[in-house]
């Protein structure tokens, strides 16, 4: 079980409060909607957007079945924190830890070594060992290492290739490992596996967006500085 010290108490049980937050949340613009997208870390961790975008996490895992309240709200405050740091869409994290765990079982183990919630295969990344530590076992050990994984292989992608769409299908087919398509059947369906997860699940962290404007956009202004996509965000209605 995770343990985690919350700065500020927050609601998952109280419908109307979510329901009030998700209808404020696409009205804003994009720097306050996405504060993660161009800020540092640091500053885009003390935004009301963060606490904001911790809860409907939490609401999401919550409507899972699989964790209680405590567990969904240790789970949410590491996921969205490191996904905050490493400039990738809350949303998008969801939908790999839910396509690769659907479950949330922390002692999960795949047939080629990858353990716990984000199926991390420690090996080929032992240097995180010093930032993290060893145990992957462990839930925020293993968020922290997936989300990291997650958020340098996006950034190589959106700077690896001209086009939005390929970036997000090329940063989850390396983090599934589908490099020659050789080492896992159909992997190159995987993109769009989690595409779906995130579609279905992410129903409180994408209040009233589709998965182009919750993942897509946000994800390839955050490594390609697009002034055109930031725009395009913030417009209401949008």
């Amino acid at each position: 079980m995770v343990a985690t010290n919350l700065s500020r108490p927050f609601y998952v049980a109280r419908e109307p409060l979510g329901a009030q937050l998700i209808a404020h949340k696409y009205v804003e613009p994009a720097e306050v909607r996405v504060p993660w997208m161009h800020s540092p870390a640091e500053v885009a961790l003390k935004t009301p957007q963060f606490l904001l975008d911790r809860e409907l996490f939490a609401m999401d895992l919550l409507r899972t079945g699989y964790v209680n309240q405590t567990r969904a709200r240790a789970l949410a405050d590491v996921a969205v924190r490191e996904a905050y740091t490493r400039r990738i869409p809350p949303a998008l994290v969801l939908g790999v830890m839910l396509t690769e765990n659907d479950e949330l079982k922390s002692s999960a183990r795949s047939r080629v070594g990858a353990v716990g919630l984000m199926q991390v295969n420690a090996r080929p990344w032992h240097t995180l060992a010093r930032k993290f530590g060893t145990n992957v076992h462990t839930d925020s050990t293993n968020l922290k290492y997936g989300i990291y994984i997650l958020g340098w292989i996006t950034r190589r992608s959106a700077n690896a290739v001209d086009d939005r769409d390929d970036a997000w299908r090329k940063a989850l087919l390396g983090y599934n490992g589908c490099v020659t398509g050789k080492n896992t059947r159909d992997c190159h369906s995987y993109p769009d596996v989690v595409r779906r997860q995130v579609q279905s699940s992410a129903k409180s962290t994408c209040p009233g967006a589709d998965f182009n404007r919750c993942v897509v956009e946000p994800m390839w202004a955050a490594h390609r500085d697009s002034v055109a996509v930031i725009d395009s965000l913030s417009r209401p209605g949008k």
